[in-house]
C-alpha cells in the first residue's frame, strides 16, 4: 500500500484565491463550476507543465521524508507561466508522492494492471483520470460515483458485511462493478512522457521543500 497524507488541499487553497479574485470583478461563481473550469483549463497547459512546479504539502510525507509542509510554487522564469500551467501543476502535485510510491512498488516486482479511483479530484470528468493514468502508466477507472470520496469507500464496506459469505473482491465484481456505469482511461504516451519530465524537476523541487523544512522550523 501507499499511503500519502497530502492530495487536493493545496488545489482547494488556491482555488479559494482564484474565486476572491473573480469576486473583486463582481462574480459569482458557483463552486463546483469553478472547480470544472479550472480542471478543464488544465488540459490546455503543457505536458510537463511549462517549467511550472507545485509541492502541495500542508502536512508532512512519510515516503519523502519530510515531517512537515510548506506548499511551494516555483517557475522556471523563461517558462510559461499561464494559468493552465499552473493549474496543470498543482493536479499532478496531488498525485506526484503517489507515483514515487508506486514506482517503489514496482521496483519490488508488485503489478499493478489497472486502478480504481476516487474523490473528489475525480467529479470533473476525464481531467485527473488521465493525469493519473499518465503517472501510475495504467488503465484507470472512475464511476460515476467516483466525486463521493472516502464516504462511498466507507458505505461499501458497511454494504459489505451484509454478504459475510462472499469475499470483497466477488462482493465487488457481483453487486458493485457489475452494473455501476464507469469510464476507463488508458495511459496518454505524450502525458507519460510529460509527468515523467515534471517528476524528475519535483524531486529537485523536494529539496527546496526539505530546505524550507529546516529554515522555518529552526525559526519556530
Amino acid at each position: 500500500m501507499v499511503h500519502c497524507n497530502n492530495c487536493s488541499n493545496d488545489a482547494n487553497a488556491w482555488i479559494s484565491v482564484l474565486k476572491e479574485v473573480a469576486e473583486l470583478f463582481d462574480a459569482s461563481p458557483k463552486t463546483d463550476t469553478l472547480y470544472e473550469r479550472l480542471f478543464k483549463k488544465s488540459l490546455e497547459g503543457a505536458d510537463d507543465c511549462g517549467g511550472v512546479l507545485v509541492c502541495n504539502y500542508m502536512a508532512g510525507e512519510e515516503l519523502t521524508k519530510i515531517h512537515s509542509g510548506f506548499p511551494l510554487v516555483l517557475r522556471k522564469i523563461d517558462r510559461d507561466f499561464t494559468l493552465a500551467n499552473f493549474m496543470k501543476a498543482t493536479l499532478y502535485s496531488t498525485m506526484a508522492t503517489l507515483k514515487m510510491g508506486m514506482d517503489l512498488l514496482k521496483k519490488e516486482e508488485i503489478k499493478i494492471t489497472s486502478l480504481i479511483a476516487h474523490g473528489g479530484l475525480f467529479k470533473t470528468p476525464n481531467v485527473c483520470q488521465q493525469y493519473l493514468a499518465a503517472a501510475c502508466k495504467v488503465p484507470v477507472t472512475c464511476m460515476e460515483t467516483a466525486g463521493e470520496g472516502g464516504a462511498f469507500g466507507m458505505a461499501l464496506l458497511a454494504a459489505f458485511l451484509l454478504h459475510p459469505k462472499d469475499d470483497l473482491s466477488a462482493f465487488l465484481d457481483q453487486f458493485i462493478f457489475k452494473t455501476a456505469s464507469q469510464r476507463t482511461v488508458e495511459p496518454n504516451p505524450e502525458l507519460v512522457a510529460g509527468f515523467n519530465r515534471y517528476m524528475k524537476e519535483y524531486e529537485n523541487l523536494l529539496r527546496v521543500e526539505q530546505t524550507a523544512n529546516s529554515v522555518f522550523n529552526d525559526e519556530q
